[in-house]
């Protein structure tokens, strides 16, 4: 494997090819258009985290947000194993006793899908259509990337390292495995540091989570942290693949190179204050004193500020910021007081980070519905008195 794919493959004469009926283009949605039953499925199949579970420092598994780009493979630990090859010395085949006999190392990352917000967008582009919950934090355990990559000795042409998935599907007519690429000085940097994860607090991957074995890159947007990992391969140019070069990039016209989807932005998450209506969301408190609390995390650079507004933006307030301790590449919780008064308000809360990178209050769109780290908006009601009881 040379890591490039020929432009041929995303430019054929789809009338030829029989996958052409069964893989649509991307596009984006008309402006009356809704929300198509192919996205209520995506939706189904790939939930996000509910907004009352950032009360948890770490998100229990099964909250954590999910998403699968084709189907879980069927993978068996006890056969499962990882190879190391194309530009290295000593080419390498683990299974997962193997891995499991270097010094392991824990860390807590915050993982953040690259299309988190993708359905606030007008026009929407047609995907999974991710509100703000595409979001969770675990600790994950496992082996540092950079240790494989000095026991199989990297060549000194090599440039990138390419991580291929159990994953398999069609996309946009592209048959593939799921596969990405870093380029080798994130791969062997140590802050952060890449592992190679076999476990999810303290426990084996579960099947939705890349079980047996995954990649962790902290700071990264999800599409970076490869699931139920089965190869490694060093190569010596930049890989082309249809994950890398078609699908994670910015772009605001079809035909842009667009630039890569890397490092998370700035964002900060309230949990919803009071309780909601079944349909709507839309909270109820009382009137009085109600803390706002939530969580904010930012793989650019540590977080410096939080702010909320109580009246939709026209006004913003500090909120305090826990400190990391030692957590870099996790969310922080926040906090801020808030004295309700009877009436309708709408709550927001903003991220700034040391890079200068503050969310944004109008919508940076772009084709692919990525990176859109709008500020959050949660529509409250006070209500002086109790809602008739339901008999």
């Amino acid at each position: 494997m040379d890591g490039r794919v020929s432009a041929s493959e995303f430019t054929a004469d789809r009338s030829a090819d029989p996958s052409a009926d069964l893989s649509a283009p991307a596009r984006l949605a008309a402006p009356t258009e809704g929300i198509s039953l192919e996205e209520v499925a995506l939706a189904a199949r790939n939930h996000g985290l509910p907004l009352e579970a950032l009360r948890y420092d770490l998100t229990p598994p099964g909250l954590h947000y999910v998403l699968v780009h084709y189907d879980i493979p069927a993978a068996d630990p006890r056969t499962w194993e990882l190879t190391v090859r194309g530009r290295v010395r000593t080419p390498l085949t683990l299974d997962m006793a193997a891995l499991r006999s270097f010094p392991a190392v824990t860390q807590r990352v915050t993982m953040e899908c690259a299309g988190n917000g993708r359905a606030r967008l007008a026009p929407r582009p047609v995907s999974q259509p991710w509100l703000v919950e595409a979001v969770g934090t675990a600790e994950w355990t496992g082996v540092p990337l950079r240790t494989l990559l000095d026991r199989a000795g990297v060549e000194p042409d090599a440039v990138e390292a390419v991580f291929t998935g159990a994953d398999h599907g069609i996309e946009r007519g592209v048959e593939q495995d799921y596969q990405r690429s870093l380029p080798l000085a994130d791969a062997t940097g140590t802050d952060p540091e890449v592992l190679v994860a076999y476990e999810m607090n303290g426990a084996p991957l579960p099947p939705q989570h890349g079980c047996p074995l995954r990649l962790v890159v902290p700071g990264w947007y999800g599409m970076a942290h490869v699931k139920w990992l089965r190869k490694i391969t060093l190569v010596d140019s930049p890989f082309t693949g249809f994950q890398q070069e078609v699908a994670y990039r910015y772009r605001r016209e079809a035909e842009e190179p667009g630039e890569p989807v890397t490092r998370i932005a700035p964002r900060a998450l309230m949990i919803p204050p009071g309780f909601p209506d079944f349909m709507s969301r839309t909270r109820v408190v009382r009137p009085g004193s109600v803390r706002l609390e939530g969580r904010a995390w930012s793989g650019r650079a540590p977080l410096t500020k939080i702010e909320v507004s109580t009246d939709d933006g026209h006004s913003w307030h500090d909120a305090a910021l826990a400190p990391p301790e030692g957590h870099d590449w996790a969310w922080r919780y926040w906090q801020a007081p808030w004295t309700a008064t009877p009436g309708r308000h709408v709550l927001s809360v903003r991220a700034t980070d040391a890079s200068g990178h503050t969310q944004p209050v109008t919508q940076p769109w772009n084709r692919g519905g990525f990176g859109n780290n709008l500020v959050q908006r949660i529509s409250v009601w006070c209500l002086q008195d109790g809602l008739r009881d339901d008999d």
